[in-house]
């Protein structure tokens, strides 16, 4: 087999490496899986060693948030409750649709959002943009769940705010440190307490004066009658809903470490990636409902500013029931809730992070190393006041995170099963082109024109419905642009390690030494390297400075391009 690359004399440059070679060694908190959770990696059989309920009710634990509450008042507020209710559940049908594939990959291939993006239509470098966009969803509600609970901090303790804001997110880093080992255990003893004192109010309410509900269907302060539909109040009011579309990535960075798929376990393994997956609408529509109703609630005492804060919400919530302690319980629930959230949020962004400066920089301190970075942006959001624009920042996100599924979820259920795209997930840099135009181009196409709609340049409702136009745009340009490249873009080389990847229809466990880090890794986690004369891990794949891609076959276009021969033994069928 042989390869166009556009380095000269790069077979020498070869020999020379493979004469000169030394190992790369990474620094404690990287080596330590305990700490780094395979960040950049696939997580190996070996290390998913928790239930299918464990890992679902970790996943499940993060949809703690209030943030919730905070939208769907907000939405109530400026649109009315009709048009709360109706942009809500529709924004929740296209989130539990377009998370089912995604879910389903994730838990599947035991890869996270990124390294999936990556391999279903956006390429190696091209999947840059998706880490910022999703590394942006983490600091930006870890912003609007640390400003809620400075919010709490404030009115139990009197607390000023902007130390508030610190102290919200300080608490967080020490939790958040051991990854999904001291996670699972968070959520596991937290989410009983949980869900009793959420649900308390509604229930008690419902015993109590049940019509306060049908009360609520008719309450539009600033939006005209809430009883009324307004297809304007409608879209708008969906475009923030749909802000959470992004919420799925943080779903499976936990998915991610589900055991494999048997016969004996396929039921409880499903139940688990539904719930778990797309499911989290489900309550999270339903607290965004809640947090509506709420704040028609307490609007009457509070004010419809302070109505939107949850901190108002449920001690107004918990005063339907409690002569006294109303506010110590409200700020106790509303802390725990912060708190189960933001080690999400924290989390994930360490992820993310990781991933997008790998590749830009080919450097890699270690997971830890970015939730200090991810905290601290989100931190400044918060002493800039972003809970005050709360609309205005998640409206105009929702429309590049719809575009990244729209186009992400046609591959996976529109381009994989007519065969326009490799039935494989490939996540490696050495197997992958840097970019791919069916899902990068998709994306920028359609955030592009759904931003300008964004911004009312076609019209007022173009502009309420800008979210659609970029999930509509995505999911057809994908399909369209796959069929026209003939998928040429997906695979630089095939994957020519002489150990098969998949035995009896699973992923193989046969462990690997990485010729770089001399590392045993598992084989989805391996490629050959002809630059290194051998098997190298992903990982030291994506940080390498000099191969400068040499293994790829691809013919590249420019100057002192020349054929080198690279041939490697085919894997066996």
């Amino acid at each position: 087999m042989s390869s166009d690359v556009q380095l000269p004399d790069v077979a020498a440059a070869a020999a020379a490496t493979a004469a000169s070679r030394t190992t790369r060694s990474y620094n404690a908190a990287v080596a330590n899986e305990t700490l780094e959770d395979y960040s950049l990696r696939y997580a190996p059989r070996s290390f998913r060693r928790w239930s299918e309920f464990t890992v679902a009710n970790t996943a499940i634990g993060g949809i703690a948030y209030l943030a919730d509450f905070a939208i769907g008042a907000s939405i109530a507020i400026t649109h009315g409750a009709m048009n709360a209710i109706a942009a809500v559940l529709v924004a929740a049908l296209v989130i539990f649709v377009t998370g089912i594939p995604i879910a389903y990959y994730s838990a599947k291939y035991s890869i996270d959002m990124d390294l999936l993006t990556r391999a279903a239509g956006f390429g190696y470098l091209g999947s840059t943009i998706t880490s910022i966009v999703y590394a942006s969803f983490t600091f930006i509600f870890f912003a609007l769940e640390g400003s809620i609970m400075a919010q709490a901090f404030n009115v139990g303790f009197g607390l000023p705010l902007v130390i508030g804001y610190v102290v919200a997110s300080l608490v967080i880093i020490p939790l958040v440190v051991f990854g999904m080992t001291l996670l699972s255990k968070l959520q596991v003893w937290t989410q009983p307490v949980w869900l009793v004192l959420m649900f308390a109010p509604f229930v008690y309410v419902g015993f109590k004066d049940p019509g306060k509900y049908a009360a609520f269907t008719h309450w539009g302060p600033q939006g005209g009658s809430g009883a009324s539909f307004g297809w304007l109040g409608f879209g708008l009011g969906m475009g923030v809903a749909l802000s959470l579309i992004a919420q799925i990535g943080e779903q499976v960075d936990y998915l991610r470490f589900m055991p494999i798929k048997t016969a004996h376990n396929a039921k409880r393994w499903w139940a688990s990636v539904i719930l778990a997956g797309p499911g989290w609408v489900i309550l999270g529509a339903g607290k965004q409902l809640g947090g509506a109703f709420l704040a028609f609630l307490v609007s009457g005492a509070v004010g419809l500013t302070q109505a939107g804060e949850p901190i108002q919400e449920y001690i107004g919530g918990f005063g339907t029931f409690l002569s006294a302690g109303a506010l110590g319980l409200a700020v106790f629930f509303v802390v725990l809730s912060q708190v189960k959230i933001n080690v999400v949020n924290a989390y994930s962004g360490s992820l993310s992070w990781s991933n997008f400066f790998s590749r830009v920089l080919h450097y890699h301190p270690g997971r830890v190393v970015w939730i200090f970075f991810n905290v601290g942006i989100a931190l400044t959001l918060m002493e800039l006041g972003v809970f005050g624009f709360l609309n205005a920042v998640l409206g105009f996100y929702s429309n590049v995170a719809i575009a990244w599924m729209g186009a992400l979820v046609a591959d996976l259920v529109v381009n994989k099963p007519l065969g326009l795209s490799p039935p494989m997930v490939e996540f490696k840099r050495a197997h992958l082109f840097n970019f791919n135009p069916v899902g990068f181009g998709s994306m920028v196409i359609a955030s592009v024109v759904s931003i300008l709609a964004f911004f009312n340049v076609f019209g007022a409702y173009a502009q309420a419905f800008s979210p659609f136009l970029a999930l509509a745009i995505a999911f057809v340009l994908s399909p369209v642009i796959a069929f026209a490249t003939k998928g040429r873009y997906y695979i630089a080389r095939a994957d020519t390690l002489p150990e098969p990847l998949v035995v009896d229809g699973q992923l193989s466990t046969v462990l690997l030494e990485c010729t770089v880090c001399v590392t045993e890794f598992e084989r989805p986690d391996m490629a050959s390297c002809p630059f290194h004369q051998g098997a190298v891990c992903s990982l030291c794949c994506s940080l390498d400075k000099q191969c400068h891609d040499m293994c790829k076959t691809t013919t590249r276009g420019g100057n002192g391009t020349r054929k080198v021969d690279i041939s490697i033994t085919p894997t066996p069928n």
